[in-house]
């Protein structure tokens, strides 16, 4: 692969069109991109910045699937109507025309597109960007395979029938090698190939699969860190040859400034645990609170993958680029000071959904753990909903006390392990950036991320995109704090005040 005056050429296709090699948005213009994922957190941001800060590009492809309830149509609609375009609606509606959706599925094989859109898309696309993949901790072993491993290598397949291919970035997960506390921008081997590992799927039942899944995962926490390794392996066996990286994020988070500071879509992750803390449904987390958490806004990972697609195509060899797009700088939060932050911001920015007063006690002891969530969680939320009962209204707080206890269960490994991500590949990116002349437009750099006002973002943003609470409405949820407050404080003395009784009983 080369470039030469600006005009890209490779094995794989020919490029004609000539650009400032310095130039981000110049690298894109007129290319044709296909985005698998497009709907999900991760898609509508790339697709919000595409659009945004590479506007002379022609045209974007999306691969969307029916749903039970929504066909392809109704679907590229609502995405359209999604908050992470309100800037593009208000400064230039119309190149939202240019996303174009095409029925697929990327666990079907040819990836469910027609012919006709196949052979169109073949013809016409330059850059891929595969995000599409169950986030799903605990995805049953054989869905996962079919999505995150099969679907990649079914990508792969694809893009080899692409005439003018210049680059695909894999987007894959920094946990992909979680089994390991020190990891390299290289992709490991696990003792089960992804080959063999398909086949079981495909010959073997469910039940089965399920019954070898702790043996099958060695030491993955999940299905979804393991399926990803897969991939990855694949992309190594099956892809080398092509014009293709791999980006690794760690837990992407709310966005940092784009498309708004706080947006977020979705409530897996850390959002859902920063949602329930400032609700106070969260009060106790299996979490060792002295280690260092590994966080990373949406937009700086939008950022990697759209500047690692560009440096695909300028490098001049066929070495797989893997990126650890992680926070590794002097500025990592540990987990208590990440929940004292979420604390103290769901207090200055209450939610008025809030069902107690926000407060959270990190324990890397299960036993321990265990022990607080019946206390904290579980009788508090009995009690509570025998009182919702005698007052006529629906019981809620098992259901939320049930819904904390499985989000626990799939952070537990997270907390209690701390990881070393080499970035030596993130870094030399990052250097290569600082000679564009739009640099700027494409921060992948952490290091100066100020914690404390993303936080107050990240739970604002929670409260707008995720609660749909009306934002000047404050003084509802301040009085609602305020009651709560006084009713935890209550608690507090009059469990004290119990426990102090039950002593002198005993000792009398």
């Amino acid at each position: 692969m080369a470039t030469m005056n600006g005009q890209i050429s490779s094995e794989y296709g020919n490029d004609d069109r000539n650009f400032d090699k310095n130039s981000i948005e110049a690298f894109y213009a007129e290319s044709v991109i296909f985005v698998t994922g497009a709907t999900g957190f991760l898609g509508k941001a790339l697709l919000e910045k595409l659009l945004r800060s590479c506007s002379r590009l022609a045209t974007i492809f999306i691969l969307i699937r029916p749903k039970q309830d929504q066909t392809i149509d109704q679907r590229y609609k609502k995405l359209l109507e999604c908050s992470a375009f309100d800037k593009i609606r208000a400064r230039n509606p119309s190149i939202l025309n240019k996303i174009y959706p095409v029925k697929g599925d990327v666990t079907l094989p040819n990836l469910g597109i027609s012919p006709e859109d196949r052979m169109m898309l073949q013809q016409r696309v330059n850059i891929v960007f595969h995000s599409a993949a169950t986030v799903r901790f605990d995805e049953p072993l054989k869905v996962a395979i079919n999505m995150n491993t099969k679907g990649t290598e079914r990508i792969i397949e694809f893009c080899r029938g692409i005439k003018n291919l210049i680059s695909i970035v894999h987007v894959s997960t920094a946990y992909s090698n979680a089994n390991r506390l020190e990891v390299e921008e290289l992709v490991y081997a696990t003792k089960v190939k992804p080959s063999t590992m398909i086949d079981m799927c495909e010959s073997l039942d469910e039940g089965t699969l399920n019954m070898m899944e702790k043996e099958i995962l060695e030491n993955h926490p999940n299905t979804y860190t393991f399926t990803k390794n897969l991939a990855e392996q694949i992309i190594q066996d099956k892809a080398k040859d092509l014009p293709i990286a791999i980006v690794r994020p760690s837990v992407v988070c709310a966005a940092e400034k784009e498309p708004f500071p706080g947006w977020v879509s979705n409530v897996n992750g850390l959002t859902g645990i920063f949602m329930e803390i400032g609700r106070g449904v969260i009060r106790t987390m299996p979490c060792n609170s002295t280690l260092k958490s590994d966080a990373v806004p949406v937009d700086y990972v939008i950022n990697t993958l759209i500047c690692a697609a560009w440096y695909n195509t300028i490098q001049q060899n066929k070495t797989l680029k893997i990126y650890n797009c992680t926070d590794n700088c002097s500025n990592r939060l540990r987990w208590n000071a990440l929940r004292d932050l979420v604390k103290k911001h769901a207090i200055e920015s209450p939610t008025k959904y809030m069902l107690w007063y926000p407060g959270c006690t990190l324990i890397a002891n299960k036993f321990m753990h265990n022990f607080m969530s019946i206390t904290l969680h579980i009788f508090p939320a009995f009690i509570a909903d025998f009182v919702l009962r005698l007052l006529g209204n629906k019981p809620v707080m098992v259901k939320h006390a049930k819904r904390s206890k499985r989000i626990m269960e799939v952070v537990n490994f997270f907390g209690i392990h701390e990881w070393t991500f080499h970035r030596e590949n993130m870094n030399h990116l990052a250097k290569e950036m600082q000679t564009m002349k739009d640099c700027n437009n494409f921060n992948i750099s952490i290091e100066h991320l100020n914690w404390d006002m993303y936080i107050h973002h990240y739970m604002i943003g929670i409260k707008k995109y995720i609660l749909k609470e009306n934002l000047e409405a404050l003084h509802v949820a301040r009085s609602r704090l305020f009651v709560l407050y006084l009713v935890h404080r209550l608690t507090q003395i009059s469990s004290i005040f119990i426990l102090v009784s039950m002593i002198l009983h005993v000792g009398h």
